[in-house]
């Protein structure tokens, strides 16, 4: 079995691969004080990051977790969402009204993708 973890933190690795699947935490905004669009973006920024950092990309994403303390934020979500995933390259996905860590977080997404 070879497993492989990197960004390795007291309670979580950032990114754990294992064969050919990567897994990784659960994304949320570096800046909070941007609206649900900006934290979406950067969530999405860093989630390009992490997969590059392994050798992947957006585009071999399997599934997604989109976790939004308000509903009513899906619609401005998806909008930066649709600009972000490249046409027919879209992963399952499920949006859950969760909350969050903290009040000011106003999205947090995880992601399994292959290598």
């Amino acid at each position: 079995m070879n497993i492989t973890r990197h960004h390795i933190g007291p309670r979580m690795s950032q990114i754990v691969v294992h064969n050919e699947t990567i897994y990784l935490a659960g994304q949320i905004a570096s800046d909070t004080t941007a609206d649900i669009s900006g934290q979406a973006q950067q969530v999405l920024d860093k989630i390009d990051t992490l997969l590059g950092e392994v050798g992947s990309d957006k585009t071999k994403i399997l599934t997604a977790q989109i976790w939004l303390p308000n509903i009513g934020n899906f619609a401005a979500m998806n909008a930066v969402w649709d600009g972000w995933i490249p046409e027919g390259h879209t992963p399952a996905r499920a949006t859950i009204e969760a909350h969050l860590a903290a009040p000011e977080y106003l999205i947090e997404i995880g992601v399994i993708a292959a290598l």
